[in-house]
């Protein structure tokens, strides 16, 4: 389903002025496995797909607009990630909530981005 020329989304970054401490959270609270690993972030994999967490000279601070993007995570047992996360300190926006098609919930990394666990219905 990709566009005229484009073969899909090989990845997303994410640029912080505490990429390390960023990369820490991603990596150490929800328990993302590095696929490699730099002094000013990290970068994890799946199949294909890439999260890179880096810095970048021109930013600073929070994100502004912590709603223009939102990282989507796919969860089997929404119920059992919310509880974990909460027990590392996560602070929950929006507790896991039914939803017609499944489950979300929603949280803030520490540089405010917006990330939701998702749990389908089973088919």
């Amino acid at each position: 389903m990709a566009g005229e020329g484009i073969d899909g989304v090989a990845g997303l970054v994410i640029t912080s002025g505490q990429s390390k401490a960023l990369a820490s959270f991603y990596k150490d609270v929800l328990g993302f496995t590095p696929h490699s690993e730099r002094p000013d972030g990290a970068q994890f994999k799946w199949g294909s797909l890439r999260l890179t967490i880096g810095s970048h000279s021109e930013v600073k601070g929070k994100a502004r607009d912590p709603y223009r993007v939102m990282i989507n995570l796919l969860v089997t047992d929404i119920h059992a990630v919310h509880r974990r996360l909460t027990e590392r300190g996560v602070a929950f926006i929006r507790p896991p909530e039914r939803e017609r098609w499944g489950w979300l919930a929603t949280f803030h990394d520490p540089d405010g981005n917006t990330l939701q666990l998702l749990q389908n219905n089973p088919r």
